[in-house]
C-alpha cells in the first residue's frame, strides 16, 4: 500500500471492491495495511469464512488507528481480531538474530533451571562493541560494513523528523521540536524522567519552548510508529513495606536511535563512557526484549523509594522472573551489579509469588560466561539467546 507508483489506485480500490486486492497465493501479504483500515474487518470476515490458518500476514510500520481513518476523517471501525489475527511486534535484530552472539548462554534454559554451562562468547573489544551501538539492528545495516552501515540510522531519525512523525496520525508536527524530543530522550536513556523534565531539557536555548500537552503529543507519536519502548515497572511481592516508583523508564527501539539523535559514533562513545554505559544498556534492553518475545515474556525495569533499581527484569506468563543487571564490564561494575541482584532478590517475598529464576550481569565485553559463587551469572551480551 506504499508503493509510490500504485498506491493511490490501490487506496480507491480499497474502498470500492476491497477483496480484489485480497485475491492472490496465500499467504497474501499486505504492506502498510494500516493506509486502508478496511482490510483488517474484510479479512477477518474472510478468515471466519476459510478453513485452516495462516492466510494473510498484515505488515506496518505504524500502530493503526483504534476507530477511525485519521488521515481521511471518515469513521473506519477496527473490530477486534480474537482468535482470527495474531499480534507480533517485530523488532530490530538482536545479536543473537543478527549472527553476532554464539547463543552458548539461552534464557530459556536459565528458566527451566538447568545447570549452567560455561559459554564461549564471540569476544569483542569496547571500541567493537560500540561500533554495534551506534549501527543498530536494522536488517540493511547489518548486511553492510563501516560508515555506510552507520549512516543507516542517520536516515532513518531523518525520515522520523522530516516525515514519519507527521504521517502516522495526520497531524503536521515541527521537524526541529521533532530533532530537539529526539536529543532529550536519548540524553535520557535508562532514566525515568517526567514529561516535564523532558520538556524543560527542550526548552534549553529556546525560551519557546513547548507545553506538556505538546510533548506529550509527540511522544505517543512516536510510540504509533514503535522509534520509543519505554520499560514499565516491575511490581514484585515483597517482604517490606517499601513503595516501588511506577514511572516508565525511558529507552528507544534501539540503540543507534539516540547515537543518531545526538550526532556522534563509536569514537564518541568511547571518549564518553557514562554515556556509553546507557545506550550500551539500551541494545541490552533491545535484545532482551527480542529473547523475552521468545518466550512469551517481557521485560520490565525495578526501581524503589530507597533508590535499589535494577535494569531489567525478565519475566514469563507463568510468573517467573530473571533478574538482569547491565554493565560494560570490570570487577568493580561486576561487584557493584552483583549487590543489586542480591539485595534485590533478598526482599523478594517468595511466599507470595515465585522465587527468582536466575540473577544475570550482561557484560559489554568478556571471552566467556560464567557463573559466581553466588549464583550470579556473568554473560558478554554476545553469548546470549532465547
Amino acid at each position: 500500500m506504499a508503493d509510490p507508483v500504485r498506491r493511490d489506485r490501490y487506496r480507491v480500490q480499497a474502498e470500492t471492491d476491497i477483496t480484489e486486492l485480497m485475491k492472490g497465493e496465500q499467504p497474501r501479504l499486505i504492506d502498510e495495511w494500516q493506509d486502508a483500515p478496511r482490510f483488517w474487518d474484510a479479512i477477518r470476515y474472510d478468515v471466519d469464512h476459510s478453513a485452516g490458518w495462516g492466510h494473510y500476514i498484515l505488515t506496518g510500520s505504524a500502530v493503526p488507528p483504534d476507530d477511525k481513518n485519521e488521515r481521511s476523517g471518515k469513521k473506519d471501525i477496527v473490530h477486534s481480531g480474537t482468535g482470527r489475527i495474531v499480534r507480533v511486534r517485530m523488532r530490530p535484530m538482536s545479536l543473537w538474530e543478527s549472527e553476532e552472539s554464539s547463543g552458548t548462554v539461552s534464557l530459556g534454559a536459565l528458566f527451566k533451571g538447568e545447570p549452567f554451562k560455561p559459554g564461549k562468547a564471540v569476544e569483542r573489544s569496547l571500541a567493537e562493541t560500540a561500533y554495534l551501538v551506534c549501527r543498530g539492528g536494522w536488517p540493511q545495516a547489518v548486511s553492510q560494513d563501516g560508515e555506510t552501515a552507520l549512516d543507516r540510522a542517520f536516515e532513518y531519525v531523518d525520515a522520523v523528523v522530516n516525515s514519519d512523525i507527521s504521517r502516522v496520525d495526520g497531524v503536521s508536527r515541527d521537524p526541529r521540536r521533532t530533532r530537539l524530543l529526539l536529543k532529550s530522550y536519548a540524553r535520557l536513556q535508562g532514566t525515568q524522567s517526567t514529561i516535564v523534565n523532558i520538556r524543560k531539557d527542550m526548552t534549553i536555548g529556546d525560551g519557546n519552548g513547548p507545553d506538556d500537552d505538546t510533548v506529550s503529543s509527540y511522544l505517543n507519536a512516536l510510540r504509533k510508529i514503535f522509534v520509543v519502548e519505554d520499560s514499565e515497572a516491575w511490581c514484585p511481592a515483597l517482604r517490606s513495606r517499601t513503595a516501588i516508583r511506577m514511572s516508565p523508564t525511558r529507552y528507544f527501539s534501539d540503540p543507534s536511535i539516540a547515537t543518531a539523535a545526538l550526532g556522534i559514533g563509536p569514537e564518541d562513545l568511547m571518549n564518553d563512557i557514562r554515556t556509553y554505559g546507557l545506550l550500551f544498556e539500551t541494545m541490552a534492553v533491545r535484545d532482551l526484549r527480542v529473547y523475552a518475545d521468545a518466550l512469551n515474556g517481557g521485560v520490565s525495569h525495578y526501581l524503589d523509594r530507597n533508590g535499589l533499581e535494577c535494569d531489567a527484569v525478565v519475566h514469563l506468563r507463568n510468573g517467573t522472573s530473571g533478574l538482569v543487571e547491565v554493565k560494560l564490564g570490570g570487577e568493580s561494575l561486576i561487584e557493584e551489579g552483583a549487590r543489586t541482584l542480591n539485595d534485590l532478590s533478598g526482599i523478594v517475598d517468595s511466599s507470595r509469588q515465585r522465587e527468582v529464576a536466575f540473577k544475570m550481569i550482561v557484560t559489554a565485553t568478556g571471552d566467556c560466561a560464567y557463573q559466581r559463587k553466588d549464583g550470579i551469572v556473568v554473560c558478554p551480551i554476545s553469548c546470549l539467546r532465547p
